[in-house]
């Protein structure tokens, strides 16, 4: 199990600059944005992900994720949606999709993370989940050709929220290459207990995010130790059941002091992990 740490908290520096700070820090694994500043699909060709591959193969660093849930380059952080009225701005998704699988084949990563829709914007949500379902569609003939699954990401305020909903939306799906990037924090501030809600999702979770989240239950990620939090309860549960995936730590929040946010977080969580069995490389 690798532990990794996001380049979406390095915004203030090129993809080359993020991995060799994050290198640098001592994490084994990265997540790459999948979006500009780093790595948005149509600005890399062969010789690029050429390049970026051996930078990684350079530090010994494995890929834990391609962080594919938003779309700086054209939209926002949500938009172009799976879900929107117009047709052509749901494509763009599925194109962005489609074009983040290939990237993800081409540097050996196992995995994608996507939002699930949203927001609803009025929209009835038996109806946006049927756009869902078209769009992904679409793209998992290809997640399944290149054995690259995509990952599913609950968020506060979208389409997919809980625990609840992540279980009725994946009981239509039949394909072994979707699931759910379990990011800990989202589960907190949708009212439940991280822990729990890693036991009944366990058999679809092919990758974790961490962060902290105050008392209140805010959607704002914090540097773990800064929040409520209880990581060692989920990290014993991962043991448990056995999980072998791997764990990024996400704290685009922290873009002017990613360093040593990356820092705290390690010395914070370490031991955490060593306590609970849990076997990490970082």
């Amino acid at each position: 199990m690798i532990f990794g740490y996001s380049t979406n908290a390095f915004v203030n520096y090129s993809l080359t600059e993020a991995i060799d700070r994050i290198a640098a820090l001592g994490f084994k694994g990265i997540e790459i944005m999948g979006d500009r500043p780093h790595l948005y699909p149509p600005d890399f060709g062969e010789k690029e992900l050429g390049a970026i591959k051996s930078l990684l193969d350079k530090h010994r660093m494995k890929i834990t994720n391609i962080n594919s849930f938003t779309l700086f380059a054209i939209g926002d952080t949500y938009l172009p949606s799976w879900i929107e009225p117009d047709k052509h701005r749901r494509d763009i998704r599925v194109t962005h999709t489609l074009e983040s699988l290939h990237v993800a084949h081409a540097l050996d990563c196992k995995n994608i993370s996507i939002p699930p829709g949203g927001p609803l914007n009025g929209m009835a949500p038996p109806d946006a989940m049927a756009l869902f379902y078209d769009g992904l569609a679409k793209v998992i003939p290809t997640a399944e050709a290149l054995g690259i699954r995509l990952l599913v990401e609950p968020e506060p305020e979208l389409m997919i929220e809980t625990t609840a909903q992540f279980l009725d939306f994946i009981e239509g799906i039949d394909s072994p290459a979707v699931g759910i990037n379990f990011d800990i924090g989202h589960f907190y501030c949708a009212g439940e207990d991280p822990a729990l809600a890693f036991d009944t999702l366990y058999q679809w979770v092919g990758h974790v995010h961490l962060e902290d989240i105050a008392s209140d239950r805010r959607h704002h990620h914090l540097v773990p130790g800064r929040g409520v939090i209880d990581f060692a309860a989920v990290f014993e549960r991962m043991v448990r059941l056995g999980y072998a995936g791997d764990i990024s730590l996400e704290l685009y929040t922290y873009k002017d002091a990613p360093d040593a946010a990356g820092k705290d977080s390690l010395e914070y969580l370490l031991p955490i992990f060593e306590h609970s069995g849990l076997m990490v490389s970082s």
